[in-house]
């Protein structure tokens, strides 16, 4: 007995130590890019297009870019991301084929962001002849997030009581009347946290973009689809990190940096309440 209370305290204090790393670690990230970058925020910055190689002007395009590509990678993977889980929680159950695609999934979950670029740049850019597109890129992110938004709308699927889903049937309802009236409103909390995660993770990516929609200077807001390009913070911190030496120039790519960050907050933020009622909702269930 005296043993395993030495272990739970020993166990408890390494999980205690790992959360203050964790916290300390992402203290210091932000700290560092708000101490770099804070001096670059203004107005004027947030307001204005780049000047002169990026030495002057501000990000409002790019941060108008960011926002469409994820908005529309949202738009498309919402309902392939909702489908794929609530085939696998309501009508494909256990079986080869379920295995097959929830072990899709998590493969495709796993796949460099690189590889991804690469398909669009040959499916969107060639094959489909769009150039470089904001909805090329919109739909590969989208494409590039559905495993995260899937997998975590699916768990919290499974998580709702079988008595909960046995009572609707008993009541009569059909399988999608039970979708749509228990399960789908049980489980938002899921879909908006997978939804979150994805749209973070696609509100930074690089690669694909670049291979499909970004360009440095020179768009502003589309006006079509084929060939109609937009900046992108991810790709603006990106080129002018590679290619710019100049102090004026570095501040502004850490001031860009503060403002991608905030967006990726921002998008927490505004998910928090809707996250929160519907966990209200899963428990009323």
């Amino acid at each position: 007995m005296r043993r395993r209370r030495l272990l739970d305290r020993l166990f408890t204090a390494v999980l205690v130590a790992a959360g203050f790393v964790t916290f300390g670690l992402v203290a210091l990230v932000f700290g560092l890019v708000a101490a770099r970058g804070a001096g670059a925020i203004s107005w004027q910055f947030l307001t204005e297009e780049i000047r002169s190689v990026g030495a002057e002007g501000g990000v409002y395009y790019q941060v108008l870019g960011t926002a469409i590509l994820v908005l529309t990678a949202a738009v498309v993977a919402v309902p392939i991301a909702a489908g794929a889980a609530l085939s696998l929680a309501a009508y494909l159950r256990a079986g080869r084929v379920a295995r097959l695609l929830e072990g899709t999934l998590h493969a495709l979950n796993g796949i460099p962001s690189i590889v991804y670029g690469l398909f669009g740049f040959a499916f969107f850019f060639h094959l489909l002849e769009l150039k470089k597109s904001w909805l090329s890129g919109g739909v590969l992110l989208g494409l590039m997030i559905v495993p995260t938004v899937a997998v975590a709308f699916l768990e919290r699927l499974r998580a709702v009581p079988a008595a909960t889903i046995e009572a609707a049937s008993g009541l009569g309802l059909s399988r999608s009347r039970v979708v749509i009236s228990v399960l789908v409103p049980a489980a938002r909390a899921g879909l908006l946290s997978g939804l979150l995660l994805g749209l973070a993770r696609a509100a930074g990516e690089t690669a694909p973009i670049l291979f499909t929609a970004a360009i440095f200077a020179g768009a502003t807001v589309p006006h079509g689809v084929v060939d109609s390009p937009v900046l992108a913070l991810p790709y603006h911190i990106f080129v002018m990190a590679q290619d710019s030496f100049d102090p004026r120039v570095a501040q502004k790519v850490w001031g860009a940096a503060v403002v991608l960050l905030a967006f990726v907050v921002t998008l927490s933020l505004i998910a928090l309440p809707l996250r929160l009622s519907a966990h209200q909702e899963a428990h009323r269930a």
